[in-house]
């Protein structure tokens, strides 16, 4: 399994309501500033040799809203990173985005400098939904976006899509499907409306000016998603997580099946050499820190062989495919260990065939609570 490089650009032109990602709102001398303290830790990681010689077959930037860079901006940033770590051949490159803030030119120069991969946050196909939300876009923005990305070259396209929003149906939610399918993408991502601290969705619930989010209501959500998308010809390979068949998102993979990531820029993780450690959520720290030439990250935790073990299962569980327990090695041997997953797989949370174990319907459902009783 190949390492996988994640590089987080903190900034957007707006902030949505449920969002809780570290970012901050667009400026240009910002932005200016944050490029060179990521050409700095580029180039200090290289000279620690932090992902001991491997050479990266994914590529992902994430956000806050990677297209508030411009063109030119991020065709630097990848040409440095194929200087300083290298990219492996048919490397997967990938670039999230809002669908206000590309045009066909800008997309063209993108795929010229080596993206193959687009994630558009498309989040509803309703208009008023997507002003509950906060959003200031349009339906029609996402469709003429998908239509540009194509045109341009993009062939493996991605749009994410939350349930339980705010006044949602699930009539106007079979309708958002609808709509997306006839987009034609090659991968979808469905997520369950979750309430953040300290997100204005949070303050507003606290307020009582929005209701909480309805979770029957998401369930039956997530059933009518699995079922459109399965009938559709969508293979569910996660959790949340749709795809033609050979479009799965493989820097995703590296997380649910235990590989190795360098993240870049504030606040983002990484996982190297059964180290997880992440940077400072703070862009002013983030850029003191890399101007004394030191590397911006806050605690680190070295994982025993035990909980290396147990994180693998976690994660792996998110895979519809589940986890062969003789992959993750000698199974762990302790008394609450095997006991918990007895107990969950009596619950009807967990199934086992053979050395495969995973997730039922009914533990999809309750996956954060087992995530919780296995670690």
């Amino acid at each position: 399994m190949s390492v996988g490089l994640y590089i987080h650009v903190p900034f957007c032109r707006t902030r949505c309501h449920f969002c809780a990602f570290y970012l901050r709102i667009y400026r240009h001398d910002k932005a200016t500033a944050y490029l060179e303290s990521l050409r700095r830790e580029i180039r200090l990681h290289a000279s620690l040799n932090s992902l001991g010689g491997q050479c990266p077959g994914t590529l992902y930037f994430g956000g806050g809203t990677p297209t508030t860079l411009s063109p030119d901006q991020l065709d630097a940033i990848v040409a440095q990173v194929r200087t300083y770590f290298g990219l492996q051949e048919g490397a997967e490159i990938t670039l999230e985005a809002h669908p206000d803030t590309v045009t066909k030119e800008e997309l063209k120069r993108l795929v010229k400098t080596g993206f193959n991969r687009i994630s558009f946050g498309a989040q509803s196909m309703d208009e008023d939904e997507l002003i509950q939300i906060g959003r200031r876009t349009s339906a029609e923005a996402t469709s003429k976006a998908v239509d540009m990305a194509r045109t341009a070259g993009f062939s493996n396209i991605n749009l994410d899509l939350i349930y339980g929003l705010p006044e949602q149906t699930m009539e106007s939610w079979i309708a958002t499907l609808n709509e997306t399918l006839t987009l034609e993408p090659t991968h979808l991502s469905c997520y369950a409306l979750t309430v953040e601290e300290d997100t204005r969705l949070a303050v507003d619930l606290r307020r009582g000016d929005r209701p909480e989010p309805d979770a029957l209501l998401q369930n039956e959500m997530e059933d009518e998603a699995a079922l459109r998308l399965t009938n559709a010809g969508f293979l569910r390979y996660e959790i949340s997580n749709y795809c033609r068949p050979g479009y799965v998102c493989r820097h995703n993979l590296l997380y649910w099946q235990g590989g190795e990531y360098l993240g870049l820029g504030p606040s983002a993780q990484s996982y190297v050499g059964g180290t997880r450690f992440g940077n400072v959520e703070d862009l002013a720290a983030y850029q003191k820190a890399l101007e004394k030439g030191q590397l911006p990250t806050g605690e680190r935790e070295k994982l025993s062989r035990r909980q290396r073990q147990r994180e693998a299962l976690v994660f792996g569980l998110r895979l519809t495919e589940g986890v062969d327990l003789q992959a993750l090695g000698e199974e762990p041997q302790d008394r609450d260990w095997k006991e918990t997953l007895h107990r969950l797989t009596r619950q009807g949370l967990l199934e086992k065939r053979s050395s495969r174990i995973k997730l039922t319907d009914l533990g999809r459902r309750y996956a954060d609570s087992v995530a919780v009783s296995l670690l």
